[in-house]
Formats: structure tokens, C-alpha cells, sequence
């Protein structure tokens, strides 16, 4: 019988729409899939896993950009019961090195270009590497299209990285049920979950949704709209560029007949509600799109205005999530969202707040184990109130209103939520500080229309220290380019607290 591991919901609904298209993925051998090619192909894919003795409970890292590769990798690894774990790209070696170490990743399939960024010698768990591009393809086709794979649970595991309040990469640990569940939809995108597996099947009986994803892969958000999407019969079409293109993007809904973009914030809507506007009052001829999502970044009231009057009577949703929490609600504008019964906002007793306070969002019921090889972390996160219910901490301030939404205020945390990046603001400084040249560094995000914010550093300088080109070639060198500074404000001193510690408020001042 049928798990909630997610491979078994696929194969659910590949066995009642085996004909029909699953994904869409520019270039390559799997640029078309149909649920069945796609679950043939992911069939291969662990077949030659367990081959090289990856078996359940292992970790497996995925380093590529999106591409049809990383989804079929991704499904055959819950095939085996394994873990599929998203590494950023965009990490340099240091980082790199720190994820694939503190994963415990045995496996690595990457593209072959990303390749030298993995420091081998430094990694005694990784015992496997198949490189996309490389030696890929000649592995699948040696390997078994059929199943033929021992039963699966609902407690296989899950598991996202994320951002740590050191800034360094921390694994979130999931049983597959609570995650289909928090965020993937449960089969039922708002409204209940289903209650068993076998429910998915009745795909057949309707058209599926043809969904644009443009998130990344490598993020919780790009893999849940996916998982939805696939778990309900729809088509996953695959935004695979270098970068974002918004009349790229369209061009590609238009050809693929795309009813829902998912996008990432401001800085993907705008551009495209920009390529909208510049189409005129006839807007695109052919585009399908009547749906627009966003997460991993707020979108402002202003683009959303926008992408509506470009497609009178469209569905423009403002996701809230988090990798700790899954899918936590919708905004209502003016910073509002309207969380699910699951959801409160607690004091610092851990009980819900009264209308009117302010408290930290939490989501009791379908929640995170753990996270990977972190005990303190999960002990401060993930914490049982009073009444004995465990509740999952996201991190985000909010106020309960009296009508039953909630107004978030920020990040408890310094961290800069920049195109659905997290950076955290305590590692860029200490890049930074590393420089011969800076006599200190605080660092900050200040608003951004296009990236919601931009990162920010306020340093002090030696005499003759660098010039801010200067420093961002040191940043670089130690830093993903997404959390390397925009901006650099150069003051006399930093200013700190009584106890020494940054005064973030001051700094954000002076920019």
C-alpha cells in the first residue's frame, strides 16, 4: 500500500496519468517528460544509487542549477528511501565544503562544471559522485527503467537546508507525511489533506495545471510548487536560464500554454509586470497565464497592483513560508497575512498571544523532526508549551490583529531576505572584517524595489584601506555572490552598544 513518502504519492499519480506531460525542461535528453518517462528515468536514477550502496536514511546532495536532472534525482532518491540534499550553486568552496560535510552527503550528482568547487579530500563520507553532463546519462542507461523497490514509509525523511543564525548552512529534517502535509498541498492545494494516497489518482478524472516555476530547485520554494504540482497531475514547467528573464520567461509561458507563474518576489513580478505593461491594453497574444504566485520574497502592494491590471481578473497570491514551517498563509496587503488553524502567535510563555500583542509566529501539527546534527538548535526551535503541544519557532515577529490575521513586524534574527536569498548579516561582516584594510563592518539590508532589500555594509576603514570594488573582490572570495555587499557606507567608527555589540539601528541610520 502506498506511503506518504513522496515517491509513492508520484507514483500514484503516474500510474492513472501515465501519458500525460509532466515536465518541461529546456536542453538535454529530458527536455519533455511524461509522468511515465519522468518516473522511468527516476527509476534509473536509483537503481544506479543503490548499485554504489546508497540505501535508506542516506544523504545524497544535489548541486546543478534547475534542470530536468534535478527533479528526476530528487524523486529517485526518495525511491530508495534516501535524502536528496539542495546545495546552492552559487556557494564558493568554503561553503560548499561545510554543507556537504555537516549533510553527511555519501553521494553527490552535480553538473560537471560545479565540480571543482567540491574539495574531495575534506569529504571522507562522499563515496560517489555522477557528474550531469558527464558520466549521467551512461549510468542511466545501464540502470533498470522498472521499480522493483522495497516499501516505503510515511516517516522517510525530508531534508532542506537552510540559513543558521551563524549564517552557515543548517539541515531542517522532515518526516515526508508532515512535509506533503505543511507544504507540498497535502493533494488538496487549500483545502484538507488527503487521507490516503490513493486519493491522488483521481487526477485522471481532470486537467492538470501547467505551472510555470521559476524558483529555484536548490530552495524549499521551488521544490514545494513542484512537488504540488506533480502531486496533483499538473505540468511543471521549468524555467532553466542562467538568470531571470522576464520576456524570456513569457515568451516560454506563451509556447508552453503556462496557466500559473511562480515567481520570487519583487524581483522577479516587477520585470515581468514591466514586459506586461510594454505589451499594451491587448496585452500578449497566446499568454495563458491566469494565476501568479509568489514566495521566498514579499511582493509590495504596488507590483501586485500591476500584475492586475495587466491581466484583469487574475489570482495574485503573496505566499508566506518558511523551511521550518512549510506554507504559513497568504497576504491580505499592508503586511498582513491570514495564518491556518495550525498557526499562532506566542509570548514568551509559549501560549498564544491576546488581539493586539505581539509575539513570534509557530506552527503546531504537521512540524520538522529536527534539525540534522544540531541538537541545541532544534532544542531552542522546536519547543513543547504548556499545554504539551510541540510547536516549530519560524523566527518571524508578528502582532495578532483582533479580526484573526497577522501583521508581521521582521526577523527576531539579522538576516536580510534579499530575492528570496538569506543572508546573515554577522557572516558577511566577518568577510569583510578579514580584510587587512577594515578597521570594522556592520552590515544591513536597506529596502530595494527590485530585491525587496539590498545587503549593505557600514565599515570603518584603515588609512589606505580599500576602496569598495576593492572589497567586494575580497567578498567574493569568500562569499556566494548574492550575499556580497551592493552598497558600502564608509563612516569614521562604527558605533556599538554598552555590552559591545553592533548598533544596527545606528548603522541602518547612516545608509
Amino acid at each position: 500500500m502506498p506511503s506518504f513518502n513522496l515517491a509513492d504519492l508520484f507514483e500514484v499519480v503516474a500510474d492513472a496519468v501515465p501519458d500525460r506531460l509532466a515536465l518541461v525542461a529546456d536542453g538535454g535528453p529530458a527536455a519533455r517528460l511524461t509522468y511515465a518517462g519522468l518516473d522511468a528515468r527516476a527509476n534509473r536514477v536509483a537503481h544506479h544509487l543503490a548499485a554504489a550502496g546508497i540505501g535508506p536514511g542516506d544523504h545524497v546532495a544535489i548541486l546543478a542549477r534547475n534542470r530536468a536532472e534535478w527533479v528526476e534525482s530528487m524523486i529517485g532518491c526518495y525511491k530508495l528511501r534516501a535524502a536528496p540534499v539542495n546545495v546552492n550553486h552559487r556557494y564558493v568552496a568554503g561553503e560548499l565544503t561545510h554543507l556537504l560535510a555537516d549533510s553527511a552527503s555519501v553521494a553527490l550528482i552535480a553538473e560537471k562544471d560545479l565540480l571543482p568547487g567540491v574539495e574531495h579530500d575534506r569529504l571522507p563520507a562522499l563515496r560517489h559522485v555522477l557528474a550531469i553532463d558527464g558520466d549521467y546519462e551512461d549510468a542511466l542507461a545501464a540502470a533498470s527503467p522498472g521499480r522493483g523497490f522495497a516499501p516505503r514509509s510515511s516517516d522517510d525523511p525530508y531534508l532542506l537546508y537552510t540559513g543558521g543564525t551563524t549564517g552557515l548552512p543548517k539541515g531542517v529534517l522532515w518526516r515526508c507525511e508532515d512535509i506533503f502535509v505543511a507544504a507540498m498541498g497535502g493533494g488538496n492545494f487549500g483545502g484538507p489533506p488527503v487521507a490516503d494516497p490513493a486519493e491522488l489518482a483521481a487526477c485522471r478524472d481532470r486537467d492538470g495545471l501547467r505551472t510555470q516555476v521559476h524558483a529555484p530547485l536548490m530552495h524549499g520554494g521551488g521544490q514545494w510548487i513542484t512537488w504540488i504540482t506533480l502531486t496533483t497531475g499538473g505540468t511543471v514547467v521549468l524555467w532553466t536560464g542562467a538568470r531571470f528573464d522576464a520576456a524570456a520567461a513569457l515568451d516560454l509561458a506563451v509556447r508552453e500554454r503556462s496557466q500559473i507563474l511562480m515567481l520570487v518576489g519583487n524581483g522577479m513580478a516587477a520585470p515581468i509586470a514591466d514586459v506586461l505593461d510594454a505589451a499594451g491594453p491587448g496585452g500578449i497574444p497566446g499568454l495563458a497565464v491566469f494565476a501568479f504566485g509568489s514566495g521566498g520574497a514579499p511582493l509590495s502592494d504596488a507590483v501586485k497592483a500591476r500584475l492586475l491590471a495587466a491581466v484583469p481578473n487574475a489570482y495574485v497570491s503573496d505566499n508566506l513560508g518558511g523551511s521550518e514551517t512549510g506554507a504559513m498563509g497568504a497576504s491580505e496587503g499592508g503586511g498582513r497575512f491570514r495564518l491556518g488553524p495550525e498557526f499562532a502567535v506566542l509570548g514568551p510563555d509559549l501560549r498564544p498571544v491576546a488581539p493586539g500583542e505581539e509575539g513570534v509566529v509557530a506552527r503546531t501539527g504537521h512540524i520538522p523532526s529536527a534539525y540534522w546534527n544540531d541538537p541545541d538548535k532544534t532544542a531552542a526551535t522546536f519547543v513543547t508549551g504548556p499545554d504539551g503541544r510541540r510547536w516549530a519557532l519560524q523566527g518571524d515577529h508578528a502582532r495578532a490583529e483582533p479580526d484573526g490575521s497577522t501583521t508581521l513586524l521582521g526577523r527576531g534574527s539579522l538576516v536580510i531576505n534579499t530575492g528570496g536569498e538569506k543572508v546573515f548579516a554577522e557572516e558577511v561582516e566577518t568577510a569583510l572584517r578579514a580584510h587587512p584594510g577594515v578597521a570594522d563592518a556592520v552590515v544591513v539590508g536597506t529596502p530595494d524595489e527590485r530585491l525587496g532589500h539590498r545587503v549593505t555594509a557600514v565599515v570603518a576603514l584603515q588609512p589606505g584601506g580599500p576602496s569598495p570594488d576593492a572589497l567586494t573582490a575580497h567578498a567574493r572570495t569568500r562569499l556566494a555572490g548574492y550575499k556580497v555587499p551592493r552598497a558600502y557606507v564608509v563612516v569614521p567608527e562604527i558605533r556599538r552598544t554598552p555590552v559591545g555589540k553592533p548598533d544596527y539601528a545606528w548603522a541602518r541610520a547612516q545608509t
